[in-house]
């Protein structure tokens, strides 16, 4: 079952959206939603906290803290059961559109009889909202924009939700004395951004006891299939989870075959059928014999074949078979090559946790460095000032002897304006040790004014990093129409890194984006943009992207050494 903070996350989410509707106090939504993001990132599991532990959390109050020890112990708030009494269910639904808020989706229902977001899309159509406040020709378009990303996502998983469902999968079953291996396979090891269905793979001699396991798991809603060599479930949250036993010695050709993609497999058995072979689940053998040469072992498989081991998150049929073939494959960056951190965020200003606790994980982490980057004062809602920043700067420093080990950089996330600039003058910006710049607002300028807005802020010499450079969130908001090629041709030009952010709700740039940018010689910044302590366990979702865009550690600024990331931070700055 998911993880308590995330249940009650969610439900404190749905409470902000109900309270924007039915309460007349514009305080108290604010509260609810602040609080949500407080449990979501809180570092301790809550589930065994009682009403003094809940109170410990960063914004949660009695009030909410007793709605969720009530939530814990019954699994059940009586007052959030009665909100949802008051809003019909479609117009939960349509709150949910990207570009439509809580008043909006009751205005709809209200004014226009709309219930369901197919009856949006079906208004829009035939023109019936015309006339109602709020929703001219614009609104509309950002609508359809909104209902059409929703449906792309369909019910697929963002990473991180695939990821950790995975993981509780293999948590419950490792410790079975019939498993002898176990690990997740499918679009899930090949790092993509949605996932639809969850492969896991185990090996044993003995399924039935793991086959009876996972049917019985507390995650089962529904039981699809529960057989010896394969069994599905569909969880309570709606998604299915596919287990595949097979036998030992046939664990790396199975593993291959069910990790794909369906078109690297192709490739790979057409290989095989032209030297003589047969590939499938169960290993090579040569086609006329029936013999077996190699299945027990991944690089066995692809050695025999005369290819170097692929990495899944490569295996996407995009070149990397006639890359191995010709001795050009990358050797892609690893998890374990990333140096340090250099976007991420403290409760200086919408961060969960202060700058000692982001501190003290980045240095269990083991990195050589890590940067402080809160937001800038442009970003009004944040009320960031000259002199905080400025006092945390001296609080940065002071901390150093503290971490001996990890370099502390000090620098601040900038806001690209409509005309390129950002905050604060030059004078300013030399203080800090780095700076990421990003668009967080004005999202819907033409492709003319979106391109030269980013190129200005990466001429500026105090801009190292862009963060999150098409701004997009999956399945909730588009990029930004720009042009790209000029992009990340100005970012090679100038010598300002492109930033991979981690945050599976992100992960932007994506990986076909980075694969372009590549080509252009562009550096990149794989970086968590943290906003609590468990958001730095996200930046293996940015480093699994960066891999299936064929990146290595030379091309990664924080995979480098601190000498050389130095060098490049100086930019193009006067002495």
């Amino acid at each position: 079952m998911a993880r308590a903070n995330d249940e009650v996350e969610a439900l404190l989410y749905e409470y902000t959206d109900l309270l924007a509707i039915l309460s007349t106090d514009p305080f108290k939504p604010r509260a609810f939603e602040k609080a949500a993001r407080s449990v979501g990132g809180y570092h301790q599991d809550i589930a065994n906290l009682d009403l003094k532990g809940l109170l410990q959390i960063p914004a949660v109050g009695r009030s909410i803290a007793e709605k969720i020890l009530e939530y814990l112990q019954t699994g059940h708030i009586a007052e959030l059961d009665e909100m949802r009494s008051q809003i019909p269910a479609g117009v939960r639904e349509i709150m949910a559109v990207p570009g439509l808020g809580p008043k909006k989706a009751m205005l709809l229902y209200e004014q226009r009889g709309i219930a369901s977001v197919d009856d949006l899309k079906a208004a829009i159509d035939g023109g019936r909202l015309a006339g109602l406040k709020g929703f001219g020709a614009k609104t509309e378009e950002n609508i359809l924009r909104g209902i059409a990303t929703r449906q792309t996502a369909g019910g697929r998983m963002q990473l991180g939700a695939a990821w950790n469902l995975a993981e509780q999968v293999i948590s419950e079953l490792s410790d079975l004395p019939q498993v002898s291996r176990i690990t997740y396979a499918g679009s899930l090891r090949r790092m993509a951004e949605t996932i639809g269905d969850v492969d896991v793979l185990v090996t044993s001699t003995d399924a039935t006891p793991i086959m009876d396991r996972f049917v019985a798991s507390d995650l089962v809603d529904q039981v699809l299939a529960h057989g010896e060599t394969k069994s599905s479930i569909v969880t309570g949250d709606g998604h299915q989870v596919d287990l595949r036993v097979v036998a030992p010695e046939v664990w790396g050709a199975a593993l291959i075959y069910f990790t794909g993609s369906k078109g690297h497999n192709v490739r790979i058995r057409e290989i095989a059928v032209r030297k003589g072979f047969k590939l499938s689940e169960y290993g090579l053998f040569v086609a006329k014999t029936g013999n077996l040469i190699a299945a027990e072992r991944e690089e066995r498989v692809y050695e025999e074949l005369g290819l170097p081991w692929i990495p899944p998150a490569m295996r996407e049929d995009r070149g990397e078979i006639e890359a191995a073939l010709d001795g050009t494959l990358p050797t892609v960056i690893e998890p374990k090559q990333i140096k340090g951190d250099l976007h991420t965020h403290t409760n200086l200003t919408d961060g969960l946790a202060s700058l000692e606790e982001m501190l003290d994980t980045a240095a269990q982490l083991r990195y050589g460095y890590y940067a402080i980057t809160d937001h800038a004062p442009n970003l009004a809602m944040q009320r960031m000032t000259d002199a905080k920043i400025k006092a945390q700067q001296r609080k940065v420093r002071g901390l150093q002897d503290r971490y001996p080990k990890m370099a502390l950089l000090h620098g601040s996330e900038l806001n690209i304006d409509p005309d390129g600039e950002v905050d604060w003058p030059e004078e300013f910006l030399a203080s800090f040790d780095l700076t990421v710049a990003s668009v967080h607002s004005h999202f819907n300028q033409t492709r003319e004014e979106m391109t030269r807005r980013f190129i200005r802020a990466m001429e500026n010499p105090f801009v190292n990093i862009i963060g999150h450079p098409t701004t997009r969130r999956i399945g909730q908001r588009e990029p930004v129409d720009v042009d790209l090629d000029a992009i990340f041709e100005a970012a090679a030009r100038t010598g300002t890194a492109l930033e991979i952010n981690a945050h599976p709700d992100r992960l932007d740039l994506k990986d076909e984006h980075v694969l372009w940018a590549r080509r252009h010689g562009a550096r990149f910044a794989i970086d968590t943009d943290a906003h609590s302590v468990p958001d730095l366990d996200t930046m293996r979702f940015g480093v699994g992207t960066a891999q299936r865009g064929w990146l290595t550690k030379e091309d990664v600024i924080n995979a480098w050494p601190w000498a050389k990331l130095q060098r490049f931070l100086r930019k193009g700055r006067k002495a």
